[in-house]
């Protein structure tokens, strides 16, 4: 098996938040009262519940590293997330920036992800 790595993400309710990641992807492959694990493809997110967490103050972040970031934000606009930064959730589309293609998403409850497109090398 080749060495991974899982981000653990706060939810606030793991109904929500099945909803939401599986609305551009995600299937759930765990749950249960403390923990929730989604899968879109070779991505893998955990989750623990977070009930009180604010989304407007979250600091929580992780980094998803992908083969086509555009790909990734038609699937994020396809599911109806805009671009307002102050709503939850939210898209800032992909930009190059010194070699690197990236762009973030925020999601339902502030998580910030980043998606990085991996090196064409």
């Amino acid at each position: 098996m080749t060495d991974f790595a899982t981000p653990n993400l706060p939810s606030r309710n793991f109904s929500a938040t099945q909803d939401f990641y599986g609305s551009f992807g995600f299937h759930t492959t765990y749950v249960d009262d403390g923990w929730l694990i989604m899968v879109r493809g070779t991505l893998t997110l955990e989750f623990f519940l977070h009930t009180e967490l604010d989304p407007q103050t979250s600091w929580f972040s992780c980094c998803l590293r992908v083969d086509d970031a555009d790909a990734m934000f038609a699937a994020f606009k396809a599911a109806g997330i805009g671009e307002d930064p102050h709503s939850r959730p939210c898209v800032h589309l992909p930009q190059t920036q010194s070699g690197m293609k990236m762009g973030v998403m925020i999601d339902i409850d502030g998580t910030l992800v980043r998606v990085i497109e991996n090196d064409k090398e």
